[in-house]
Formats: C-alpha cells, structure tokens, sequence
C-alpha cells in the first residue's frame, strides 16, 4: 500500500496550493484527482486583491500579475457603482483577470518542482481513519497517509464520508451558464419584460449568463445548448444565434457551509467546506485562503513541531470567515433583488461614500481579515508589505516568508538573544516608527507585535502558542529595561 503523509482529494485551486505549501515545509504529499486531465473549460477569471497579497508571501504573485489584466476595482453584485481598490489595505489594489486554468498550471508546477507527487485519474471513493492514519480506497489501489484532505468540490466524497454536517440553504433560482460564440454585444441585453442575458467578454467568445425560467426537478441534469439557446431566447423575445459552446452549466444562490473543518484526521478545503452564490467572482480565491492559512499549520502537525491546538485552529479561523464569506455573497444577492427597498438605497448611499467604498471593498474581497481582533491595527492581520533595508539590502516583508518559516522581524536590533527559538531577521523601514518588532507566523499574519518601547512582554506565549514549545531567552527585555 503505497503511504504518504498527507493525501489530498482534488487538483483544483485549493489542492494545488495546499499541496505546495506541506511540500515546501518537506511533507510528503499525494494529489488524487478523478480527473485524468485539466478540465479543457475556464471556470473563473479573478484574483482578488487578497489572493494577490497571499501568493506575493511566497513569490507566487509576481508572474501572475504579469500576465494578467489590472482592474482598479473589486467584483460585486447589486451596486450600480464599482467598489474602488486605490485606498484599500492591500499591497495590490486590483483585481487581476487571468484564467483559472492558469493559476491552477503555475500552482501545480511549483507543487511538483517542491516534491508532491499528483496523480490524475484517480477517484478517491471511500475511506476509513484511526489513531494513527486514514487509508483510502481510491479507483486503482489504496492509500495509507496520516493525514487526509478533502478539496474535491461541493459535492465532495470527503465531507459527505467523514459525517460531517454541511447545513445551509437550498436555491431559490438557478441561471444556465454558457462559453459560446455569439452577435450579443457585452453587457446586460434586456428583454421586453425587463429581464436580461449578461454577456461577458472572453478571449475568442463570451460567457453567456441567465436566469433559468424552469430548472429540471434534478440539478444536475446536463445542460445542452438547445436547453441555454430556447432560455435565451425566451428573455430577449427573440432568436440570436448561439454557436461553437465551450462550457455548458448551471449554478444556483445556495449557500451552506460545514459544521465543522476538522474531523479527526480528515480536513476540508474550498468548495468542499462552503458554497455559495458566486457574487463577487470570490470563490476561487477563498478556496486559496482556505490552503494557505492549513498548509503551514498541517505541515507542524506532520513534522511534530506544532504546538497543542495549532492544527484546530484551522477550523476557529477559516469557519468564522466561511460565515462572513456566506452572509457577503447572500447580501449582494438580496441587494441585487431588493429594487427600491429602503435598506438597499441606504447601501448604495454607503457605497457612495468614498469610506463606505473602500470598507465594502475590503470586506467583500476578505481584505479585513484579522484573526486577533483588537491590540495593535497590525495584530492578526496579514503584515503590509512594507520596504525594508535588511544587512545593507533593500528588500520588502514578503520576501522574508518565502521559505514558510515563522519570522521575528526586529526593527531595533533589541531582539537578537531570540534567534534561540525563532528566525530573527534584523531590519530598518521607514513605514514602521511606531513598532519595535513584529512575529509573524508562516501565511504572513502576526501573532504579536511590540510597539515602541514595550519589549518582549508577550513574546514567549506568543512564540508557544503559534511555534511550539521552543527555547526562549532566560531574561525578557521588558524585565531588563525595567529594572
């Protein structure tokens, strides 16, 4: 039986980062993937802003950013305005458009190039785990790992064997998606009775969006072109001609999300830990903050240098942000329904506000996201990516993660009898006046901060809590500037 560390389900967005990320910290890891080949279709087109941020942590996004396309605002649903990226909290105020298929080619290459093995046409179809393992049972053989990892969609084995509940709501409506070639201009094309085909540019046809009149009894019945082209038709009261289909599905406003992340041995990512209606173009990139924020924590537990607790921390993190992501997208969906409503004028109005823009901008695109809420602005956030002079070189914070390891960053050379437990990297910048040092754990968000003149005081707990039980300094800095 062949035996890895950790087996993941799923070569989509989240298996291929997570995949990278235990690699780069030296777990073995497998990818079993149903499919024998990369789905020939595009199912997205956006990095958020977020993402951006994430992937630069480990020198991903650079590449990306040159290929794609800069758009100066984030995605969303229901406003009649764009929600502007200028002021956002972000070392990348835009959204980038490049095809999922591409993201998904340079996340694999660099899970490969670090030591992971995938290997496609292989459907992972049951599993049973114990106090030391899982062994799944996958289309030609078995797996033995110790830990098993479910990124295989919303439909995914992987949650509905672990027991794990996925409550939610159903759909109230679904619309056929369609990449076909066509005469209808890019935009909204409205009907006679008001109710619109949203074509979307793509390079060589377009992406045909509308809301299905009478859905099949059964969800997943295949959509055909004649079933998108009679829909079509149906909205405008007339007949355009669609031709050469690419990409045929439907999607509906349902939003559900898993009780739990973390069952075991067994963990979730991605699709397979949440749905939702696709307002705001977020989902693949939640799927990446679902990886990054695991990989690290599951490779310490592999490895034997997490700390108690670290890896369940997963799920009190990334389930909190499950919930806001569900509630974001259902309340773009209910603004986009709501007409005249009170409430939805009052939201419009915020949106207006330049303040009001730019919060929503960063709370739709997770750019708020702070996992310690309250204490320095720094603390629980992802750390900007602010220039610093490291031994006479002028590098940025974001270099400094590129190995996946956890970061002392000292800004006042107070902290080098730290280098016992943690990487310390000595520093200057011209952005931090107000800070002394700062820990970051390996995905880039701090765990502490030290403001001007406080010393270590929480250091040592802050390094046992995210790190491990490590060798600390007998004597606190604080102590000793104190005594």
């Amino acid at each position: 039986m062949p035996e890895t560390d950790v087996l993941i389900a799923g070569a989509g967005p989240a298996g291929l980062l997570l995949a990278a990320e235990l690699a780069l910290a030296g777990v073995r890891t497998t990818i079993v993937e149903r499919h024998p080949e990369r789905p020939p279709y595009c199912r997205g087109f956006n990095l958020n802003a977020r993402s951006l941020d994430l992937l630069a942590r480990r020198g991903l996004a650079e590449g990306l950013v040159a290929e794609g396309h800069r758009v100066p605002h984030a995605p969303v649903t229901g406003l009649p305005g764009p929600l502007l990226l200028a002021d956002a909290a972000t070392d990348h105020p835009f959204s980038l458009g490049i095809p999922q298929t591409r993201v998904e080619e340079v996340l694999e290459a660099r899970a490969l190039a670090l030591g992971a093995e995938i290997l496609r046409g292989h459907e992972l179809r049951s599993f049973t785990q114990d106090d030391d393992g899982v062994t799944s049972e996958v289309h030609n053989g078995r797996f033995r790992s110790r830990y098993l990892a479910g990124c295989d969609g919303g439909r995914s084995t992987v949650r509905k064997q672990a027991g794990i509940a996925f409550p939610g709501v159903d759909a109230r409506w679904f619309a056929l998606l369609g990449d076909v070639e066509c005469e209808l201009p890019y935009g909204p094309s409205a009907g006679p009775d008001g109710r619109s085909v949203f074509v979307i540019p793509r390079p060589g046809y377009v992406r045909i969006v509308v809301r299905e009149d009478d859905p099949p009894s059964d969800k997943d019945t295949p959509v055909t072109l004649d079933r998108l082209q009679a829909q079509v038709d149906a909205v405008l009261g007339r007949h355009v001609e669609l031709r050469a289909p690419r990409w045929l599905s439907r999607f509906g406003d349902a939003a559900r999300l898993a009780s739990r992340y973390r069952a075991g041995r067994v963990l979730l990512a991605g699709d397979a830990a949440h749905i939702h209606p696709p307002a705001g173009a977020i989902g693949v990139n939640v799927a990446l903050d679902d990886a990054f924020n695991l990989g690290w924590k599951l490779a310490a537990t592999v490895l034997g240098t997490a700390p108690p607790g670290l890896l369940d921390t997963y799920h009190e993190e990334r389930h909190a942000a499950g919930e806001r992501i569900l509630a974001n997208t259902r309340a773009q969906v209910a603004l986009e329904e709501a007409g005249a409503e009170p409430w939805a004028d009052l939201m419009r109005r915020v949106a207006a506000h330049p303040a009001g823009n730019r919060a929503l901008a960063e709370i739709i695109t997770g750019l708020d996201a702070c996992y310690e809420p309250g204490g320095h602005p720094w603390l629980g956030r992802l750390a900007p990516d602010v220039p610093l002079t490291v031994s006479g070189t002028e590098t940025h914070l974001a270099a400094l993660l590129r190995s996946g390891r956890p970061v002392l960053l000292d800004l006042t050379g107070a902290f080098a009898s730290w280098s016992t437990a943690v990487d310390v990297v000595t520093a200057s910048s011209p952005s931090t006046s107000d800070i002394d040092a700062v820990l970051l754990r390996p995905d880039g968000h701090v765990a502490w901060v030290a403001s001007s003149g406080s010393g270590d005081a929480g250091l040592a707990e802050a390094v046992r809590r995210w790190i491990g039980d490590v060798p600390v300094p007998d004597v606190s800095l604080h102590a000793a500037a104190t005594s």
